[in-house]
C-alpha cells in the first residue's frame, strides 16, 4: 500500500512541476521572451499544452470570466495537493501509541 502511495504522490508531483512549467512558459510567450516560431519552443509549448489542457479546461469552463487571469492552474494544484493529503490521512494507517 505505502508503495501505490509513494507511486500517486511522484505522479502528482511530477504533474505540478508540468501545470508551473506551462504557466511560465505562457507567461514568457504573453510577454514576448520567447519566440513562438522557434520550433523548439512551439514543440515544447505543444507537449505541455496537450498534457495540460484536457485537465484544467473542466475547471476554466467552472470558473466565472476573470478577464485575462487564468487561474485554473492553481485550483488544479491546491484539488491534487489536497487529494493527496486526504490519501495519506485515510490510508496510511495512524500510528498505535503503545501504553502498558
Amino acid at each position: 500500500m505505502n508503495a501505490l502511495i509513494w507511486l500517486f504522490d511522484t505522479v502528482v508531483q511530477l504533474f505540478i512541476y508540468v501545470l508551473i512549467a506551462s504557466a511560465v512558459l505562457s507567461w514568457l510567450v504573453a510577454f514576448n521572451v520567447v519566440n513562438v516560431r522557434n520550433p523548439i519552443v512551439a514543440q515544447i509549448g505543444e507537449v505541455l499544452y496537450r498534457v495540460t489542457e484536457p485537465v484544467l479546461r473542466p475547471i476554466r469552463n467552472l470558473l466565472p470570466n476573470l478577464g485575462g487571469v487564468d487561474i485554473s492552474p492553481i485550483i488544479l494544484i491546491l484539488l491534487l495537493l489536497f487529494i493527496s493529503r486526504l490519501l495519506h490521512e485515510y490510508a496510511v494507517p495512524a500510528t498505535y501509541v503503545y501504553t502498558q
